[in-house]
């Protein structure tokens, strides 16, 4: 064991010490509840900062164990967090997601089709294979930007992450053309459905209106994100044992099939590697125009992993037995498994809080309550700032977009009229906090299954991550001190 694992605390004792210091609070913190209306689609809102309410019993406190379903309990959070949300959302979609596309790949990958194609690519091009990641790290962040690419990032982590890992970078490379750049388009989107949108109408705001400046900050976010991934491939691909996941992407370089087979690239391989393209290609249509979300988009991975396995049943180079096929999906899934587990603790501790319904009392509205008032008498461009760092900081506790806005904008609105912010600048204060430190927090489902697929430990991750958040942390408040200034609306 290296010794910076065993100086790093597992990912599941970091969160079981956020469960305790979660269920502390609810120890200090009185729950609270606003009076609410029903929104144009039928979402809960809340009415306004002043009709929230604090309970007349005070503080509450965290069972150890609780019966009730309303009422979580310390010792509950690992199973409520598991089963929490809907099928097509939250952790319990999120984990059926990773489960089957975790054994779609499973096939795809023992077949070796990947490995060959690969290894025959690289046998015939004299270019450096860094070209490739900035253009994909565009791509992503042009996805995250349009119709806000998040959930489905998984999926291309696990085809990408070995085939990044096999061309000298690391698991970590993967994670930042894929899943961060997908975050710093989501944050810097002009047209977000699921967060620019949904806040533009809640605070009464015109759709997609204030574009221009949105789109010189993705164009900005953007390029600043393609520089940093040039640099740092080529520091990982320089001296591959100095990257922080050189030890957990050695599963990544063992499962490569053997130098000799790799180099028998077939016709067979190449009808694979078309059949998953024009599959990614049927996933990335139903995502941008029939609105496809998580059960249909795991369906089509299934869909895709059953494909390329039934061409490696018929007799010939590199043949793949049925049982052979189905060994590879539950082992698939089975790799999983890990970061099922950290996805069910993660979405527990939002629970401890007393979920987020605004008009039921918890810990979770007082605690917004307390940050939002804090704002009411501070200069324009303070508040904007500080309005951005309690979206930050609302949405550890609130890592879903459209679910922060339906809760926080019904009041950020407001308060920021009552300071002189522009409702524009209280957006982009919104989607801004909303977005980039789905970096970093491990109550996000979402990071902690990209970081499965990728087999990178979460405490390395933020440690990693942490300075990358910072300049984008520091470009985004230069952009709402630019919107404040210039009366941005």
């Amino acid at each position: 064991m290296s010794p910076t694992a065993r100086r790093t605390p597992d990912t599941l004792l970091i969160l079981l010490g956020l469960a305790l210091l979660l269920g502390a609070l609810s120890f200090i913190i009185p729950p609270g509840n606003y009076q609410v209306d029903t929104g144009p689609d039928g979402e809960t809102l809340p009415v306004e900062l002043s009709s929230f309410q604090l309970s007349d019993e005070g503080p509450q406190g965290t069972p150890i164990f609780s019966a009730d379903h309303d009422n979580v309990g310390f010792l509950n959070v690992a199973f409520e967090g598991l089963t929490s949300g809907s099928r097509a959302s939250a952790a319990i979609g999120i984990i059926a997601f990773l489960l089957v596309i975790g054994g779609a790949f499973g096939i795809i990958m023992k077949s070796g089709c990947v490995d060959r194609g690969v290894r025959a690519l690289i046998g015939r091009t004299e270019k450096d294979p860094i070209l490739i990641l900035p253009l994909l790290f565009f791509m992503f962040s042009l996805g995250g930007a349009i119709f806000g690419m998040s959930e489905e990032t998984i999926a291309f982590v696990l085809v990408l992450a070995p085939i990044i890992v096999r061309l000298g970078y690391d698991g970590i490379t993967a994670v930042l053309v894929t899943f961060v750049a997908s975050r710093v388009g989501f944050a810097s989107s002009w047209m977000n459905p699921f967060n620019v949108g949904i806040a533009q109408g809640i605070a009464d705001v015109p759709m997609l209106s204030g574009a221009p400046l949105r789109i010189v900050m993705w164009v900005t976010f953007t390029l600043v994100g393609m520089l940093f991934v040039v640099w740092y491939a080529r520091r990982v691909r320089a001296n591959p044992e100095g990257s922080p996941t050189w030890a957990t992407d050695q599963a990544f370089r063992d499962s490569a099939i053997p130098a000799q087979s790799a180099s028998e690239f077939s016709r067979r391989d190449a009808l694979a590697l078309l059949v998953m393209a024009a599959g990614i290609g049927w996933v990335i249509w139903g995502v941008t125009a029939q609105q496809y979300y998580i059960p249909e988009i795991g369906a089509q991975f299934f869909t895709i992993g059953l494909a390329v396995g039934a061409l490696y049943l018929f007799p010939g180079r590199h043949r793949m037995r049925a049982n052979v096929q189905a060994q590879a999906f539950r082992d698939g899934a089975a790799g999983l498994v890990p970061a099922v587990l950290v996805i069910g603790m993660a979405s527990g501790l939002v629970l401890l809080l007393g979920g987020t319904d605004p008009s039921q009392p918890s810990v979770m509205n007082s605690i917004l309550f307390a940050l939002a008032s804090g704002l009411a008498h501070l200069p324009e461009l303070v508040s904007a700032w500080l309005m951005f760092f309690v979206q930050s900081l609302i949405n550890f506790m609130v890592p879903s977009g459209s679910g922060q806005a339906a809760l926080t904008m019904p009041l950020m609105a407001p308060l920021g009229d009552l300071v002189g912010i522009q409702r524009q600048v209280t957006v982009l204060c919104f989607q801004l906090g909303d977005s980039l430190t789905n970096l970093i927090i491990p109550t996000s489902a979402t990071l902690m299954g990209v970081l499965g697929a990728a087999r990178i430990d979460w405490a390395i991750w933020a440690r990693w991550i942490l300075p990358f958040l910072g300049l984008y942390v520091l470009m985004a408040m230069l952009f709402i001190g630019y919107a404040v200034l210039s009366g941005y609306s």
